[in-house]
């Protein structure tokens, strides 16, 4: 059976030049990882990549109203499908992962055990991103859907509660050189944060003191990170997705704490 990177090879929109360099939009949680892959990709081509990230449902609508992008990596795979269906891309394929975890200060005293409680509590504020404009939100209410069948009425509760602090286009700044999160905690903003997993993790090894709990079983949440080539994009971009899919992109998805494709069927 054809790789998935062959499939992708073969997929690629035909171009007869190649260009200076390719422009990445990209989800704000890939950061980190993928400035990283950028800077081995460029050593190893020559190629340069310009990277803006952001919330991927508003990377997204850029892409819609003109934003030159060549290459999409999204937190989900609905952005770029829709990207296919609009016929802005031909091809969408999943190159990593993440999960949901609950993040809070020590003094919170969060645990996976307690974690329902907490959220539900109405004397604590309950920090998420915002669905629609970012896939985290999606995700999270997926997780508060799944807590219903936990507690009667827990999904309206905690849709009710839940206020959306980041990842939509009315979210209000963060100071420059700021962890998000960790500021809303310690801006008393919220008491108690729905994010991606390698959000937290990373800030604890920045240093900050934050308790970071994995979702316990019945409210686990997977995320599945989507990737495509933007139609009339240069061979350039081709190699860009490709080194995304290799072993040495992954090995650095996986060392910033996401799941890598490599191995999986």
């Amino acid at each position: 059976m054809p790789s998935k990177a062959l499939i992708l090879a073969l997929l690629l929109p035909a171009a007869s030049m190649a260009q200076a360099d390719v422009t990445l939009y990209a989800a704000g949680s890939l950061q980190g990882a993928l400035r990283e892959i950028d800077a081995a990709f460029t050593a190893g081509t020559g190629i340069a990549v310009h990277a803006e990230f952001g919330p991927a449902g508003l990377m997204r609508e850029r892409i819609e109203h003109g934003g030159n992008a060549d290459v999409f990596a999204s937190a989900d795979m609905k952005q770029p499908h829709k990207l296919v269906a609009d016929g802005r891309a031909e091809f969408a394929v999943r190159f990593t992962g993440n999960r949901l975890c609950a993040m809070a200060k020590p003094a919170l005293g969060l645990t996976s055990g307690n974690l329902l409680a907490k959220m539900l509590d109405p004397t604590l504020k309950l920090g998420t991103s915002t669905p629609g404009a970012d896939p985290a939100g999606d995700y999270t209410w997926a997780v508060f859907a799944k807590a219903e069948a936990l507690q009667g009425r827990a999904e309206a509760r905690l849709k009710a509660k839940a206020l959306s602090l980041v990842g939509g286009p009315a979210a209000a700044p963060v100071p420059a050189g700021k962890n998000a999160i960790p500021y809303l905690l310690d801006s008393g903003q919220a008491d108690l944060f729905i994010a991606y997993c390698t959000t937290g993790r990373q800030a604890r090894r920045e240093g900050v003191d934050l308790t970071v709990v994995d979702m316990p079983p019945a409210l686990a949440q997977r995320a599945d990170y989507g990737l495509t080539v933007l139609r009339k994009s240069s061979p350039d971009a081709a190699r860009l997705a490709l080194f995304m899919l290799s072993e040495p992109a992954q090995a650095i998805l996986e060392r910033w704490g996401f799941e890598p494709q490599t191995g999986r069927p």
